[in-house]
C-alpha cells in the first residue's frame, strides 16, 4: 500500500487545485476594486438622509397591517443535506404604526406542533416584525443573541464600515406593478474582530430608499457562546405605491454546544409575511401605552382561523435549503477575507456520531474513542479521532480536512486506520442499539472488517434539488477476528461467527448523484457507481435508490415506498456482495441469510398517531431478491434468495415514534420476528 499511496496523494491534491481553480470565488476587491469609491459613499449618504426622513413627509401619519408566518426548529446534519423536524410554530400579528414613531404588535394567533419533545421558547423578536429596518443599533433575541451591531445606514457607519456598489438589477416587489431597479451594496466592517454587519444593502435607484438587506455578523457580535450563526433576510414592499414598509423577513439561527463538535446542530427558521396594509385611519391613541408587544389571551390565539395549516410548506421552507441564506455565507466569506464567521470556538472536542465514542461488538470487544476538531478558517475544518479496541488489542485512527471549493463544492480528503467497516451494505440498525443488543442478547448486526488507507471526496451541489460527488480512495483490507463468542451479560447469548473476507489492496472510485431528502422532497433518490480494482481484478458496483412518501397536513399520518436494486460485473472480492434478510432489508428471515451479486429490495411503511405523542401504530412490509452468478463463500452459509422473498408485520412506535418495536412474519419459508428500531431521522446520530 505505501509504494502506492504517496503518488495517489499527488493525484489527488493535484485534482484538488484544478478545481479550486475554477470553483473559488473571484479575490476580494481591495480599495482599488470599488471599496469606498465616492459613488459607494454617495449612495450611503442618500439612504442615511433617507432613513432620516419622517414617514409624514410621503404624507403617512399611520398604517396598520396582518402578518402571518412559521417558525420551524430542526436538527440539521454538518456533512449531508439530511434535517430532521423538531417543532413548528405559527404567528399571527395585527401591526400598527403611528407618527412621529410608535409601534404596537398585537399577537392574535401562536400554535405549535412537536415532532421531537423539546422545550422550546422564543424570543420575543423571533415572533414579530422589525418594523424600523432595526434602527440605528441592531438587536437580536431581546439583545441575548447580537447586540451592539451598528446598521449600516445609520449617522455614524462610515465609521465602522466599508462600502461598494456590488450591482445594479431589477427586482419585482409587492406593491409595485413594475420592477424596481436597485443598486447592491455590500457591506463589510472595517475591524473583522469587533461586532458588524456583514452582507449587502439594496437601494432603490430613484430614492435611496432601503428595498432589501441580506446580512450575517461578526462573531464578536454574538452574546450567545452557542451560536454558529445568524442569517437574517428583510424585504420591504412599496406599497400604494408611495410607502417603503415591511413585506417579508427570514431569520435563519443555529446552535451547538460550544465546546463539542457532534454533527448535528438546531436551527430555527422563520419566514413572516406582512400584508393587508391600510393608510391614514383613525387610530386610538390609547392604542400605543404600555408595551410594543401584546398578545391576546391563549384560547383566543389558538383558536385563530389561518389562511395556512401549520405544517404547510414545511418540506419547502422550513427544511430546504434557502438558496439566498446559503449564497449570503459565500458572500460573507469573500468579503472578509475568509475569517473565522462561526460563534462557535474554533478547537472542540468531535465525535462522528455516538457509536464512535462507546460500542461493543464480537470483532472489537470493548471499543472507546473520541476526538478533536479544529476550524482552520470559515469553510475548512480538521478532524482527528482516535480509539481502542480492547478485543484485538489494536488502535483505531482517523484525520479529515474538509474545505470549500467555492459556493456549491467542497473537498475532504481522509486517512485512516484499523477503521471498522461493515459489509452489508445496508445497515441492520442503529450503532446504539447494536451495542445493546451485543451486551445483552448476543444479537451483533455487524459484519465486520477493517480497513487502512486514504481517500479523497468532492461533492458539488447541482442546485437545490441535486447534488453529487466524486471520491477516490486506497484501502488495504483485513478480516476481523472474533475476539468475543458469548454476550458478557449473558451466558446463554452466542455470538454468530464473523465472516471472513477477502484480506488485499483495492483503489476505487465511486461517483454518485443524489435528488433531495427523505424530510424535504417529495421524492429522493441517488445513483451510485463504484469502480474497483481489488489484488489484479476490476469489478463495476452500481447501486440505485429510490424514494417517496406521503404524509397528511397534521402529520398524523404518512406513508413512505423505498426501493434499492443493484449489480456487480467483473470479479469483486466478497465484500462487496449484497446481503439480505432480517433488519434493515428483510425482516422475518435470518439475519443476513442471503446474498448475491445483484438485488433488488422495496420496503413499504404506513403510520398514524392515535396518541400524540406517546402511540404511533405502524404497518410494515418488504420484498427482496438476490440472485449470483458468481460462487458465494462456503463458510458464509448464504445462498441466493431464490425468488423473492417477502414479509409482513405490524408494531407501535412510542414517544414521537423514535422507539419502534415491530412484529414481522416472513412470508415464503421465514418465521416470526421482533424487530426493535428507531426513526430513521435519528439513525445516523447513534
Amino acid at each position: 500500500m505505501m509504494s502506492r499511496l504517496p503518488l495517489l496523494i499527488v493525484l489527488l491534491l493535484s485534482a484538488s487545485n484544478v478545481l479550486r481553480a475554477q470553483s473559488a470565488p473571484p479575490p476580494v476587491a481591495s480599495n482599488d476594486d470599488g471599496w469606498n469609491a465616492p459613488r459607494a459613499l454617495e449612495l450611503i449618504e442618500r439612504a442615511r438622509a433617507r432613513r432620516a426622513v419622517p414617514r409624514t413627509d410621503a404624507g403617512l401619519s399611520n398604517y396598520q397591517a396582518k402578518a402571518t408566518g412559521h417558525i420551524y426548529f430542526f436538527l440539521d446534519r454538518t456533512d449531508s443535506e439530511e434535517r430532521t423536524l423538531v417543532r413548528v410554530d405559527q404567528v399571527a400579528l395585527d401591526i400598527f404604526w403611528a407618527a412621529p414613531n410608535r409601534t404596537k404588535q398585537r399577537i392574535v394567533g401562536l400554535r405549535h406542533g412537536n415532532k421531537l419533545p423539546n422545550r422550546m421558547n422564543y424570543h420575543l423578536d423571533h415572533l414579530t416584525v422589525v418594523q424600523d429596518e432595526f434602527g440605528d443599533i441592531i438587536r437580536l433575541g431581546d439583545g441575548d443573541e447580537v447586540r451592539d451591531v451598528v446598521h449600516p445606514a445609520a449617522r455614524n457607519s462610515g465609521d465602522f464600515y466599508d462600502f461598494r456598489v456590488a450591482d445594479s438589477l431589477s427586482i419585482r416587489l409587492s406593491g409595485a406593478p413594475d420592477p424596481i431597479r436597485v443598486y447592491e451594496v455590500e457591506v463589510r466592517p472595517r475591524h473583522p474582530d469587533r461586532p458588524g454587519f456583514v452582507g449587502s444593502i439594496f437601494l432603490d435607484q430613484a430614492s435611496a430608499a432601503i428595498v432589501r438587506m441580506n446580512f450575517t455578523f461578526t462573531p464578536a457580535s454574538y452574546v450567545d457562546q452557542r451560536l454558529d450563526y445568524i442569517r437574517v433576510g428583510l424585504d420591504n414592499g412599496l406599497w400604494d405605491g408611495r410607502y417603503w414598509l415591511p413585506n417579508e423577513q427570514t431569520l435563519e439561527i443555529r446552535r451547538q454546544v460550544p465546546i463539542f463538535d457532534f454533527p448535528t446542530g438546531g436551527v430555527i427558521r422563520g419566514i413572516v409575511r406582512i400584508n393587508g396594509y391600510e393608510f391614514n385611519q383613525p387610530l386610538s391613541p390609547w392604542l400605543f401605552h404600555g408595551a410594543r408587544v401584546v398578545a391576546v389571551p391563549k384560547a383566543q390565539r389558538e383558536s385563530y382561523d389561518f389562511p395556512a395549516g401549520l405544517f404547510d410548506n414545511v418540506e419547502e421552507e422550513g427544511l430546504s435549503t434557502t438558496t439566498d441564506l446559503a449564497q449570503l455565507r459565500s458572500q460573507a466569506m469573500s468579503l472578509i477575507k475568509q475569517r473565522y464567521l462561526s460563534g462557535l470556538p474554533r478547537l472542540r472536542f468531535y465525535l462522528p456520531n455516538a457509536s464512535a465514542g462507546l460500542r461493543y461488538d464480537r470483532a472489537e470487544s470493548l471499543f472507546l474513542g473520541g476526538g478533536l476538531s479544529y476550524r482552520t478558517g470559515e469553510d475548512s475544518q480538521l478532524r482527528v479521532t482516535a480509539g481502542y479496541a480492547f478485543g484485538p488489542g489494536h488502535p483505531s485512527l482517523m484525520g479529515e480536512w474538509r474545505t470549500s471549493l467555492g459556493a456549491s463544492a467542497n473537498l475532504s480528503l481522509k486517512a485512516e486506520h484499523n477503521a471498522l467497516r461493515d459489509i452489508g451494505p445496508i445497515p441492520g440498525i442503529p450503532g446504539a442499539l447494536n451495542t445493546l443488543g451485543a451486551l445483552v442478547w448476543g444479537s451483533d448486526f455487524l459484519d465486520p472488517y477493517y480497513v487502512s488507507g486514504a481517500s479523497a471526496r468532492v461533492e458539488r451541489r447541482l442546485d437545490n434539488d441535486w447534488s453529487s460527488s466524486l471520491e477516490l480512495a486506497y484501502e488495504d483490507h483485513r478480516t476481523a477476528r472474533q475476539e468475543v463468542f458469548y454476550a458478557p451479560l449473558n451466558n446463554s447469548g452466542e455470538f454468530r461467527p464473523v465472516r471472513v473476507i477477502a484480506d488485499g489492496s483495492e483503489l476505487r472510485a465511486t461517483a454518485k448523484i443524489t435528488h433531495g431528502t427523505a424530510a424535504a422532497s417529495p421524492w429522493h433518490g441517488s445513483i451510485r457507481v463504484d469502480l474497483g480494482h481489488f489484488d489484479g481484478a476490476t469489478y463495476l458496483r452500481p447501486i440505485v435508490e429510490l424514494g417517496s412518501g406521503w404524509r397528511s397536513a397534521d402529520l398524523r399520518s404518512g406513508l413512505s415506498v423505498n426501493g434499492t436494486a443493484g449489480f456487480i460485473t467483473g470479479s469483486a472480492p466478497p465484500q462487496r456482495l449484497f446481503l439480505l434478510g432480517g433488519p434493515g432489508t428483510i425482516p422475518g428471515y435470518s439475519y443476513r441469510g442471503f446474498a448475491g451479486d445483484r438485488f433488488a429490495l422495496l420496503g413499504v411503511e404506513a403510520h398514524h398517531t392515535v396518541l400524540a405523542p406517546w402511540i404511533t401504530l405502524r404497518a410494515i412490509g418488504a420484498a427482496g431478491w438476490s440472485g449470483a452468478s458468481t460462487t458465494l463463500p462456503a463458510a458464509w452459509l448464504v445462498t441466493p434468495t431464490d425468488g423473492v422473498r417477502a414479509s409482513a408485520g405490524a408494531g407501535i412506535g412510542i414517544f414521537y415514534d423514535i422507539l419502534r418495536i415491530d412484529m414481522v412474519r416472513g412470508l415464503r419459508g421465514g418465521e416470526w420476528q421482533w424487530v426493535i428500531s428507531v426513526s430513521p431521522n435519528l439513525a445516523d446520530i447513534l
